[in-house]
């Protein structure tokens, strides 16, 4: 009896075994179903975006307008750049001079930097220009741009003392291109910001945002208002939508979160008949800058040392280039979930193909175990 009941348990405990590798088993089928899926998708994603870059590099191959369109807003560009790398010892002048010699993706640091503040959007006169960039201050104008929260870590390094690693990070990538990092800086993480959560206006290009517009307290409008500040920065199209996880732009995460409803004003006498209505801060045309909790910034205007570049006029781009530029972005954005999809998914799969190892081996044990012991007691009873 006692014999019959060990032999029940044997069997019992290894079809459970078996059970539960079968069932491991089907796990790595379905990771590896959706790796399959996953990269089917990509596929079709890239051959999508190559038939749209044959298409635009014909365009543009025959059309000599809109390379000469974009002529002055390039250079301006390029001096915004060049100023940015005038600042010493600083990481947006490292961060340019990688975009400049080797492209930010190449390194593993900077793969998740947008780039800096200052060269991530544009205006259309050199005033707002500089009226923006004294509005923001030069720290801020010269801080770092990240997508994501991993990318931010990327950027600075520490030793078992909790000291900054000078070898590694920003600081690592300094001296082979002959610059050094010393000093605080300012990193923004687009996915750490709360965006706008309001419209877009109707049919804008530029998915200006929808705010309502000042109002005194006898509800009417004041006089001098010039517009939004937020909404005075022109964005190129790979910045307008799809920067961020969640399919956020750039206007509503990163200068919505530096201007809020910072209000334009043609004179200092307007903006300051509208102070009753102004919430975040207001600039006038004439120099004058009022930030929140009503802190007035008095006296002539400085030199601004980094200002943002110019665009000059709206697109001469045909309506369906413009539309394949869109698709691209988009594609590309969904392109990157994807891969972030995948690597949940090998990682998942290994961790499957452990476990499936891992109960093979147990399954082996057991019953190898359980023949010896047997064996063994079959011998004992011949003995007997």
């Amino acid at each position: 009896m006692e014999k019959t009941i060990k032999v029940e348990t044997v069997e019992s405990y290894s079809q459970k075994l078996e059970d539960d590798l079968k069932k491991m088993g089907l796990k790595i089928k379905h990771h590896e179903d959706n790796l399959k899926f996953l990269k089917s998708q990509i596929n079709s994603i890239e051959e999508s975006v190559i038939d749209m870059q044959v298409n635009l590099g014909q365009y543009y191959s025959s059309s000599t307008t809109g390379k000469s369109s974009n002529t002055s807003a390039t250079e301006t560009e390029q001096q915004t750049i060049q100023n940015i790398l005038r600042q010493e010892k600083t990481a947006a002048g490292i961060v340019c001079q990688m975009k400049v010699r080797h492209g930010l993706q190449k390194s593993q640091v900077t793969k998740d930097v947008l780039g800096v503040v200052a060269i991530l959007g544009k205006v259309h006169d050199d005033n707002l220009s500089r009226l923006f960039s004294e509005y923001l201050g030069l720290e801020t104008v010269l801080a770092i741009v990240c997508k994501t929260y991993e990318g931010v870590k990327a950027l600075e390094k520490y030793d078992k003392e909790g000291m900054i690693d000078t070898n590694a990070g920003l600081y690592g990538l300094g001296p082979p291109i002959g610059r050094l990092l010393n000093g605080r800086f300012l990193v923004l993480c687009l996915e750490k910001l709360r965006p706008f959560t309001g419209e877009f206006m109707p049919d804008d290009p530029q998915r200006k945002l929808c705010l309502l517009n000042p109002r005194l307290p006898d509800g009417k409008p004041p006089p001098g208002f010039v517009g939004f500040a937020v909404n005075m920065i022109h964005l190129d199209n790979i910045h307008l939508s799809c920067v961020t996880r969640s399919g956020h732009g750039l206007r509503e995460t990163l200068f919505y979160s530096l201007f809020s409803h910072a209000q334009v004003y043609k004179t200092r006498t307007d903006m300051h008949h509208a102070i009753p209505c102004i919430s975040d801060g207001a600039i006038s045309l004439d120099g004058g800058i009022l930030r929140k909790n009503g802190l007035h910034y008095l006296g002539s205007r400085k030199h601004v040392e980094v200002k943002f570049p110019l665009t000059h006029g709206i697109s001469n781009i045909p309506a369906n280039i413009v539309e394949i530029e869109e698709q691209m972005k988009l594609w590309n954005w969904r392109e990157e979930r994807l891969l972030e999809d995948m690597k949940r998914e090998e990682a998942l799969l290994n961790h499957a193909k452990n476990l499936f190892r891992l109960q093979s081996q147990e399954l082996m044990d057991y019953l190898s175990q359980s023949a010896l012991r047997q064996e063994c007691a079959c011998s004992v009873n011949r003995k007997q």
